[in-house]
């Protein structure tokens, strides 16, 4: 009797000890990992007042790296750098005339992201995001803009620097992570208060899908 309880106890102890093991591999939240990925913005416009124009949304391309950076299983740092287009399409008038017009905008975005990760598969982010923009291409496809009320967009005195606030979560699948995020600028585009262009904050919605080294 002794001896089957003693093998009893031995092989709930190996069993345990297994699955305990097994969890653990496969449980990488406390795990400095790396990883790339890509996928699409959805943009628009908000805070335009005493601005005449009216805006809708249009796609973008989003592309870049995160590195998750572990404080213990349950809390993280995620950074993150990425080319990311943002923009709208307008109808309007400048300096008197009216005008359709498609903008893009295409930035370097830097969120530093606090991370939850309430269980493996999902980590809950939010945080600041600094962005730079690297060029802005309007096309005008109407309207009756003469060339220098279309150079006075591209003249304009723009923010280069913008500060801005995202959050989302991540969904973890062993290597691949899809990510879902939504931003909103706290900074205009407004460089000085001098610019002739339509005042604005940008806000997108993201989704991309990554890979995980």
């Amino acid at each position: 009797m002794k001896n089957a309880i003693l093998m009893i106890a031995m092989v709930t102890l190996t069993v345990t000890s297994s699955y305990s093991q097994s969890e653990t591999s496969t449980d990488n939240r406390s795990k400095l990992t790396i990883g790339l990925k890509a996928g699409a913005n959805y943009s628009n416009i908000y805070d335009s007042q005493g601005e005449n124009f009216v805006a809708d949304a249009k796609f973008g391309f989003a592309a870049g790296g995160f590195v998750v950076i572990p404080l213990g299983s349950f809390f993280g740092i995620q950074p993150e750098i990425l080319f990311s287009q943002k923009g709208f399409k307008s109808t309007g008038t400048v300096l008197g005339a009216p005008y359709s017009m498609t903008r893009t905008t295409d930035f370097i975005d830097v969120p530093i992201l606090f991370a939850v990760k309430p269980i493996e598969n999902i980590s809950i982010l939010f945080g600041p995001q600094f962005s730079y923009l690297l060029k802005q291409k309007d096309v005008f496809t109407g309207g009756s803009l003469s060339s220098t009320q279309q150079q006075e967009f591209d003249n304009s005195n723009l923010r280069k620097n913008i500060l801005a606030l995202t959050g989302g979560a991540d969904f973890n699948i062993e290597h691949f992570v899809v990510g879902l995020r939504a931003g909103w600028d706290i900074k205009d585009n407004d460089g000085n208060g001098t610019a002739t262009t339509p005042r604005y904050k940008n806000m997108w919605y993201q989704a991309t899908i990554g890979f995980k080294f």
